[in-house]
């Protein structure tokens, strides 16, 4: 397979983003959890279907690995919806996919054998499973947009959820600086794409107007800020980010010129202990690039193959400060 990404003839590029699908074995302790997986799968494969994308993403928890005794497999099966349909795709893991008995580099790896697979071995002396840089070629065969992928790790040992590390941006400013020297000044259009979302995604929804729901109450943020927003402030490339992690979120905002947004929960939305607790369809966020374009279009697939374009309007309420 040629792993070289590109922009269709009409100079579009359309990439579904399949977020928190959670795939386990038959030996999970839950009896639903088998209906729940070809649940998903048929999901999957109807957003396929109807998006016809040019690249799958899985931003993170693609199995819980905790609850499967074989992670591996678990893994295979959650990309063999990508596999099958033969679409380019790439993944990112999230806190799930490294509390079993395998480690992220494993999947990591593991991800790389795939054939229609296009992530990249990781950076020498950067942190983490899961930091490559794509680019998506426009028809001249020069690289007209950048996709960064990053591993926001799992557990803080400080309590709360990992961040971003220093080296990780780093490597992230190197690569756009880099791609902007490459490109006669001007920064690329980008994306980029990891599981934990940034401190910033609870300042947008204070702040600024969103469009979707928070219904988790509060995005699942690390309790310390790296600074990964302000270098791609700085590096002037990143148009939007996208993440999952948190169920029951599934909005975007707009902070000083970056849209920050959710995946829409494509296994399950929330739940408690063992019990689900539907908000709203689950389904696949669809993000549409254009050659020569400092923008992108996106929408929600539902699970019912209805298309949501206008998600509610949420006006800011200000932050609030805890006692």
């Amino acid at each position: 397979m040629n792993k070289s990404l590109k922009f269709r003839d009409d100079g579009t590029f359309v990439i579904v983003q399949f977020t928190d699908v959670e795939f386990i074995d038959e030996f999970d302790y839950d009896p639903e959890s088998p209906k729940l997986d070809e649940e998903t799968r048929r999901l999957m494969e109807m957003v396929i279907r109807e998006e016809r994308p040019d690249l799958i993403v899985f931003t993170g928890d693609v199995i819980a690995s905790a609850r499967t005794k074989d992670p591996m497999a678990s893994f295979r099966r959650a990309v063999a919806v990508a596999e099958d349909n033969r679409v380019p795709w790439a993944a990112v893991f999230g806190n799930h996919d490294s509390e079993g008995h395998v480690t992220r580099a494993e999947m990591h790896r593991l991800q790389l054998q795939h054939e229609y697979c296009v992530a990249k071995e990781d950076p020498p002396g950067v942190i983490g499973a899961g930091n490559f840089l794509l680019t998506v070629q426009d028809d001249s065969g020069k690289a007209g947009a950048a996709l960064y992928f990053l591993d926001s790790g799992d557990y803080s040992p400080f309590g709360g959820y990992d961040w971003i590390r220093r080296d990780q941006i780093n490597w992230y400013v190197s690569e756009s600086r880099a791609l902007t020297e490459q490109n006669g000044g001007m920064p690329l259009p980008a994306l980029a794409f990891f599981h934990i979302p940034l401190p910033e995604y609870n300042e947008v929804w204070d702040t600024e107007v969103c469009h979707g729901h928070r219904l988790d109450g509060t995005c699942s943020a690390p309790r310390f800020n790296s600074g990964m927003f302000a270098a791609m402030l700085e590096m002037g490339d990143v148009m939007g980010t996208f993440v999952g992690h948190d169920h029951a979120n599934d909005f975007c905002g707009t902070l000083h010129g970056i849209r920050l947004c959710y995946g829409r929960a494509t296994k399950y939305v929330s739940y408690v202990g063992h019990e689900r607790k539907d908000h709203f369809p689950t389904g696949a966020r669809v993000i549409q690039l254009k050659a020569g374009e400092r923008d992108f279009a996106t929408w929600i697939r539902q699970n019912d193959g209805t298309v949501v374009r206008g998600q509610p309007e949420h006006q800011p309420e200000g932050r609030l400060v805890q006692s």
